[in-house]
């Protein structure tokens, strides 16, 4: 099957149905990462991932993970550490720094290059991009981020430099983003870290509906 190339004249993408199965969910190619393409792809349940300096390339794939905020699973040590949890939570205090810790932690190298986290630093400018912040004293810990669409709320990345920095921001996330009236987490390809937290796969059509269903 052909992959799409986008146009440059417009922000349409092709049916998320006539993605690959491998590699799985790739979707479409090019087009650019300004905010209203973004948007566009978010609202379809479509995400971006590709490395720096090659071409953009699009994906939905085939299951989909998510995270339903009930489901998210507390072990008993982590349930000790939170007692006496030496941390301290912003929601969108720091969103620049997040993106640029999450880019930098990882020793195999990032998708978030340059041109990535500017594009999201502007979605954040424009109400559509989220952090958490986990502090310790004054320095920057551990934090997620992603986008908001509706009751759906599209994980991109987190990082930990202390322990359980990662996990102690996605429980302090759950509690805000359900008290918001947050439904449903993407996690877009489910992972051993991912799966301990209580995330699960679930059939595409389904994570469509979820999408579909919720305000804009």
């Amino acid at each position: 099957m052909r992959i799409t190339q986008l146009s440059s004249q417009s922000f349409a993408f092709p049916s998320p149905e006539l993605a690959l199965r491998e590699p799985n969910g790739l979707l479409a190619l090019g087009g650019d990462l300004s905010a209203p393409r973004l948007l566009a792809a978010y609202q379809r349940g479509i995400f971006p991932w590709f490395s720096p300096g090659e071409m953009i390339l699009w994906w939905s794939p085939d299951p989909r993970a998510v995270l339903f905020p009930e489901d998210l699973h507390v072990s008993r040590s982590m349930r000790r550490f939170l007692r006496r949890c030496p941390y301290r939570f912003t929601l969108n205090h720091a969103f620049e720094d997040v993106v640029r810790a999450c880019a930098s932690q990882r020793d195999e190298g990032t998708w978030i290059g340059d041109d990535v986290q500017r594009a999201y630093c502007e979605l954040h400018a424009l109400g559509h991009a989220h952090s958490v912040e986990v502090w310790l004293e004054n320095e920057l810990v551990g934090g997620l981020y992603g986008i908001a669409v509706g009751t759906l709320f599209c994980g991109e990345s987190m990082f930990s430099r202390s322990d359980n920095a990662s996990k102690s921001a996605l429980m302090v996330f759950c509690h805000h983003f359900t008290h918001q009236g947050g439904e449903l987490i993407d996690c877009q390809v489910l992972n051993a870290h991912t799966a301990s937290l209580g995330a699960i796969e679930i059939p595409r059509n389904f994570f469509f509906a979820a999408v579909e269903s919720t305000p804009v």
